[in-house]
């Protein structure tokens, strides 16, 4: 497994590197092998890496393409990549590494979020498009691999776990009234519900997308 997480804030002065750092810090124990940032207000992404396909540096994340304009952060494996590298390559692209997740970066280039169609595994990822100024969230299917966000109107932070959403000051550690009703009536706090107010999980099968506009979460 590997640990992700994030900050997107248009209204704000986005995320410090030292934030990022405590937020990767917090993940370490689910990619002991390698850490990396990519820090571009407004947006702020952070990874921590256990090294499973390609253990060489250029599996290295944050994952860019070939001009920058496209950054990615994933947890998970996509079963079906080497095909998918072929045909990309065929077409032009050029991949720097023999990673499975450097394929998303160039499928949603040729597909925009319906590259979900073409992808069998398990994951969680986001995807920072810095020509639409646009984050998206994804969650595989069946959620094997976790995601969740805090959201207040004005700033995104997700995370792989809570505690490195935590780790943000801003973000309040206020008890969620209606979750806690929901533990105390089923013993367990269903999802989307977490007990933080505003943080909640992503649903499998389930992605987010953030743009100045809000969020907007679709199945």
């Amino acid at each position: 497994m590997c640990g992700i997480c994030g900050k997107l804030d248009f209204y704000g002065k986005g995320a410090s590197e030292d934030l990022i750092k405590r937020m990767t810090d917090s993940l370490a124990y689910r990619g002991p092998d390698d850490e990396g940032a990519y820090i571009s207000v407004p947006i702020a992404l952070g990874h921590r890496r256990l090294s499973i396909i390609d253990l060489s540096p250029s599996g290295h994340q944050p994952m860019s393409n070939e001009d920058g304009s496209i950054w990615l952060v994933f947890n998970g494996e996509i079963y079906d990549f080497q095909r998918h590298r072929l045909m990309l390559m065929s077409t032009g692209h050029r991949l720097k590494s023999r990673t499975d997740c450097e394929v998303i970066i160039h499928l949603y280039e040729e597909y925009g979020t319906d590259c979900l169609d073409h992808l069998n595994g398990m994951f969680a990822f986001a995807l920072w498009d810095s020509r639409n100024m646009q984050l998206w969230l994804v969650r595989d299917r069946l959620g094997i691999k976790p995601l969740n966000y805090y959201w207040d109107n004005n700033k995104l932070i997700f995370a792989s776990e809570i505690k490195a959403i935590l780790r943000d000051p801003s973000v309040s550690r206020e008890i969620d009234r209606e979750a806690l009703d929901l533990y105390l009536t089923l013993n367990y706090i269903p999802a989307p519900w977490t007990i933080f107010k505003n943080i909640r999980k992503l649903l499998p099968g389930n992605y987010l997308l953030a743009n100045k506009n809000g969020i907007n979460v679709v199945r």
